[in-house]
């Protein structure tokens, strides 16, 4: 199954497409961490994410989209953007007609490293072993997407990914726009 991973942020938005089923290791297709100037008007912010999604969502076809749910924060204009860009995803991905599900950050680290409790460089290390790339891939906003990905793929029955999952691969290029 292809997956869309998102990790939803106004500043930095983490988009990445990887191949994977239940049982399998997976496969890191596209990465990139989309960004925007806080100095900017929230709509134009909004409207450069949206482009990014739409283009990966056009570029890459994936079956389903993998969201980052919403949790509490202290921050309200982080939540506030971390909602707006949410909102973006989903109607890009319903105008596609791409299913999507959100998951917590504890069930991504736990689907990932197997403890709700591990932090972003224990997820960042998962993710390079578990789908044996050469690097850790960075930001950790591109990591996170990785993980929110791959938990949903292992979670969902589905095809069995056609390449080889034990191979050595080269982390893609994070592309910051």
């Amino acid at each position: 199954m292809r997956v869309l991973g998102v990790d939803p942020g106004l500043t930095r938005c983490g988009l990445a497409i990887v191949e994977a089923s239940p049982g399998s290791r997976g496969e890191l297709i596209y990465v990139e961490v989309a960004s925007t100037d806080s100095k900017l008007d929230p709509s134009d912010r909004l409207f450069e994410i949206a482009q990014r999604i739409t283009w990966v969502l056009d570029n890459f076809s994936p079956q389903a989209v993998s969201l980052e749910r919403l949790f509490a924060q202290q921050n309200l204009r982080t939540v506030m953007g971390v909602a707006q860009v949410s909102g973006v995803v989903m109607l890009s991905a319903r105008e596609r007609n791409i299913p999507v599900s959100t998951y917590t950050p504890t069930a991504v680290k736990s689907s990932v490293t197997g403890s709700g409790r591990s932090d972003k460089k224990q997820v960042s290390k998962m993710v390079k072993e578990l789908l044996n790339l050469e690097e850790i891939p960075k930001p950790a906003d591109a990591a996170d997407a990785i993980a929110l990905a791959l938990c949903h793929a292992w979670r969902v029955p589905n095809q069995k990914v056609s390449s080889d999952p034990f191979r050595q691969r080269k982390v893609p290029k994070v592309k910051r726009t």
